[in-house]
Order: C-alpha cells, then sequence, then structure tokens
C-alpha cells in the first residue's frame, strides 16, 4: 500500500510539469525535434491571403518568418515583431499556448500588419507538419 500512495504521488508530481502539448510548464519548446536546415519553414501563413495584398517578396518573407519564430519559439502571448522592407510597413505575430491533436503540435496565432498607420488583423491556426515546417490551416 506505501509503494502504491509513492508511485501515485509520483505520478501526480511528474504529470503537474507537463501541458497538453508536451511542454513543460514555463518552456515554449514543442514536446517534438525542432527543425534543421532547409526544413525551417512556413508553408501558407496568414500573411500569404489577403492580409500581405499588395507586398512585395522581401516583406511577405519578413512576415513569415515572424509567423515560423512566433509559433515555434515564442511563449504563448508575446509578440513577435518585423519590419518590412518598405517604410510604413511592419507587424506583429502573438501565438497562443500550444496543444497537441493526434501527433501534431498546434497553435492558434493572431497576425497584425500595419500599413502606413492602417492596421489589419488575421486569426488562424497552424500544426507542425512531420517535416518541421509549420503550415496553416483553411
Amino acid at each position: 500500500m506505501k509503494f502504491r500512495t509513492m508511485l501515485l504521488a509520483g505520478l501526480v508530481a511528474v504529470s503537474g510539469c507537463t501541458t497538453m502539448s508536451g511542454t513543460k510548464t514555463g518552456d515554449s519548446s514543442p514536446a517534438t525535434p525542432r527543425p534543421t536546415g532547409g526544413n525551417a519553414r512556413m508553408v501558407g501563413g496568414l500573411i500569404t491571403g489577403s492580409l500581405g495584398e499588395g507586398f512585395g517578396s522581401g516583406d511577405r518573407k519578413k512576415a513569415l518568418e515572424a509567423e515560423y519564430r512566433a509559433l515555434e519559439y515564442t511563449p504563448s502571448g508575446q509578440a513577435v515583431t518585423w519590419s518590412g522592407d518598405r517604410a510604413g510597413r511592419s507587424g506583429d505575430v502573438v501565438a497562443a499556448q500550444p496543444y497537441r491533436v493526434g501527433s501534431q503540435d498546434c497553435r492558434q496565432y493572431t497576425h497584425r500588419v500595419v500599413i502606413n498607420g492602417t492596421t489589419r488583423t488575421a486569426r488562424g491556426t497552424a500544426c507542425r507538419n512531420v517535416d518541421g515546417s509549420w503550415a496553416t490551416l483553411s
């Protein structure tokens, strides 16, 4: 009986250190290995829709990189900011707490874009693919 109580207490202590996504509390790193090399990328992205309408490739690339950094590395609620190549273009991306769907890590996120003082916002969800890339859900 004493062993069973100790085992149960140990399991409760260990399970309290994780969220549904398998990350440690206070640690924003996802449970699955991080991509390396050419796999660190976004597939789609909120900026590729109407949010990024009229953006050149340089601005679009910086915005997509911010989406990736927010999803992959940044704790929930913290903004990843970016500035475009052209004056008056900037934005920030804020990802929510990661969660798991089947075997994929997913996060909801918000991308806010400012173009010459006008703000546009889009919200979406992205999940990490087996190759380490993140893909937005339509």
